[in-house]
């Protein structure tokens, strides 16, 4: 599978994630405050809980309902009731737009 062109780089807020879905796959996209952008499964480990709706922290975000933090560069969750990661998907960035292809996944 290509990678799908999902916005331009400036529609992401900074320090804030957003859900987005490519082929069924749900996707946390979120753009941290130094502007790398990154896309980890959306779907929390511990209790199928949407992550999208959680908290940027760093290079973390935190599942809203149970405080479960997730690495955005490895999936990993750094704090319990966690202990499955998600997966982390590669991110292009072309002329100002983000690609995702979620069949090619960096970590798990």
């Amino acid at each position: 599978m290509a990678a799908t062109k999902i916005c331009a780089l400036d529609e992401l807020e900074v320090n804030h994630a957003v859900k987005v879905e490519i082929d069924g796959v749900a996707i946390a996209l979120v753009r941290d405050a130094a502007g790398d952008v990154f896309a980890i499964g959306d779907t929390c480990t511990h209790g199928d809980i949407s992550l999208s709706e959680g908290f940027v922290e760093g290079q973390t975000l935190e599942c809203w309902a149970h405080g479960s933090m997730f690495s955005l560069t490895t999936g990993k969750p750094l704090s319990l009731p966690a202990y499955d990661p998600v997966p982390v998907y590669n991110v292009e960035l072309i002329d100002g737009f983000v690609f995702v292809d979620p069949s090619v996944t960096v970590a798990v």
